[in-house]
Parts: C-alpha cells; sequence; structure tokens
C-alpha cells in the first residue's frame, strides 16, 4: 500500500501536473468513498474551484481550493490517473474531477477502500480525520517524552505501536520494519518496556528511513507502482523488509519472517533482540 513516502511523491508529481486548473464537473461512481458530507454538498463545494495547493499528513493528501479542503486517503491500492476528456472511463475508475481545461484527474480503486473528506483550513486539524492522528516523524513534537506517555500502559508489540496511525503518523509496515531494524528492537517487544534511549533511535530512524524513501521516490512493492509516472527506488535500499531468506547485511545472520498481529514482519534475530526487563 501506498505510505507516507509514496503518497509524498504523488503530491509533488500532482503538484507539478494539476495545481491551478478548475473544476468544471465531478462524476462519482461509488459514494461509499464520500463520507463527512453528502454527494450534492461534494460537488456543490468543488464546483467551479481552482487548485491553489497540494499538500500532505501522515498518509493523507490535502487538495486545497480557495475556501475548502479537500481529504484523500489512498488506503490499501489507491491511485491518480492524469487523462485527456476523451478516454473511455476504466472499471476502477470511482471519481473523475473534469478540469476545465479538457483534462481530468481519476481516482482508481481496485478495493474501493479510499475516502474522501471535505474541511475548511480551520478545522484542518480539529475535525476527523487529520485530528486523530499523531504526529509525524518530521514534527519537533515528536520526542521520547511524548513517545513514551503514549507507550508505557502498552504490552502491545512495538510493531504494532508504530503502525497506529494515533501514535506517530506515516509509518506503515515496510518503513517500520526498518525503523525497527536501524534502532536494534524485535518488532515483538512489549511497547512499554522500551528504554527512554530506544525511543530517541525509534524517532530518528524514522526521520532517517522516510527522508530517504522520499528522496527516492518510496517503495515499489507489488501493487504499489505510482501511477504517474515514478517509479520508488527505495526497496533497493531494504535492510529486512521481504529478505526472508537472505543474509542480514549487518551480521550475516538469516532473516527471518514472523507474524505480529496478522502482519508480515521481517527481523534480524541477533540484531534485533526484545527487551528483558521493564525499563
Amino acid at each position: 500500500m501506498p505510505e507516507l513516502p509514496e503518497v509524498e511523491t504523488v503530491r509533488n508529481t500532482l503538484k507539478n501536473l494539476i495545481l491551478n486548473k478548475q473544476i468544471r464537473d465531478i462524476d462519482i461512481f461509488y459514494e461509499k468513498m464520500i463520507r463527512n458530507v453528502d454527494v450534492t454538498q461534494f460537488k456543490e463545494r468543488l464546483l467551479d474551484k481552482y487548485l491553489t495547493d497540494i499538500r500532505r499528513y501522515g498518509k493523507h493528501l490535502v487538495f486545497q481550493f480557495e475556501d475548502v479542503l479537500l481529504i484523500s486517503h489512498l488506503r490499501m491500492e489507491g491511485k491518480y490517473y492524469i487523462k485527456d476528456l476523451d478516454q473511455p472511463k476504466e472499471k476502477h475508475e470511482h471519481v473523475i474531477f473534469y478540469f476545465t481545461d479538457g483534462t481530468t484527474l481519476r481516482y482508481n480503486d481496485t478495493r474501493k477502500f479510499g475516502t474522501y473528506d471535505l474541511t475548511t483550513e480551520e478545522l484542518l486539524f480539529t475535525e476527523s480525520p487529520v485530528s486523530k492522528l499523531g504526529f509525524e516523524p518530521f514534527e519537533k513534537e515528536l520526542t521520547a517524552s511524548y513517545l513514551q506517555k503514549k507507550l508505557e500502559k502498552k504490552s502491545i508489540a512495538i510493531k504494532s505501536a508504530l503502525l497506529d496511525q494515533t501514535i506517530i503518523t506515516g509509518l506503515g509496515n515496510i518503513y517500520v520494519d526498518e525503523v525497527l531494524f536501524l534502532s536494534k528492537i524485535h518488532p515483538e517487544t512489549e511497547s512499554k518496556t522500551l528504554t527512554r534511549k530506544q525511543l530517541k533511535d525509534v524517532i530518528s530512524n524514522s526521520h532517517f528511513v522516510l527522508e530517504k524513501a522520499i528522496k527516492l521516490g518510496g517503495t515499489t512493492i507489488r501493487s504499489y507502482t505510482s501511477s504517474l509516472g515514478v517509479t520508488g527506488r527505495f526497496q533497493n535500499e531494504l535492510f529486512v523488509h521481504t529478505k526472508a531468506g537472505d543474509d542480514c547485511q549487518v551480521c550475516k545472520t538469516v532473516i527471518e519472517k514472523i507474524k505480529v498481529n496478522g502482519r508480515g514482519t521481517y527481523y534480524c534475530p541477533k540484531c534485533q533482540k526484545k527487551n528483558t526487563k521493564k525499563k
């Protein structure tokens, strides 16, 4: 699925292609994707508006119009395509935005999990979905003290905790595996047992991994490939994710794959050991 670096790549690419375009019409073929307003309101608030910016928070794209924000979450399979008006609609294109210049922006989602919310600048951080999200790794508010408070009563595996977007937003399955490897933390370690140093390592390595992945255009694994002509190269930099059976690049121990709360998880059994007692 697209994670923060992939969403950032889509954001930057879209900004170069559709910024300052005006919406002439909108077709919605799967109404359940529109969450906090009805379809009529959705169209009325966006028609004739100019797209002035595209931002991102966590894994959410924020399309900024003159007086309204459109929040898009790609979920598992969501992709955007830019096509000419005369190109036929494909099976999995569920929302089509028509611009006055004759081009279209099409949301394609084979599993129909993607969502849209409308809000305003004033309410962006006080209304769902953004209000429920934790801090990004890039924000100064994400500190060891913040993480310690969030995790001090949690017995769940640290892998599961870092996937919880209300704790840290932006980390997904691929990047959590990489962050935990670099931090030398076993993915099944109880969250509440992490030391302050380990929490600092998680923060610094989250920043490092995401920044590098953004620079390389994200990670192309299985179904995720940018629909906008950008192919991620971070998969060439992975230490453990998808590397089961390979030798660890640090200690030469064989990388293993386990399930943590149902999620495929890769780690080095020598480099990443569980905490044996509470901090």
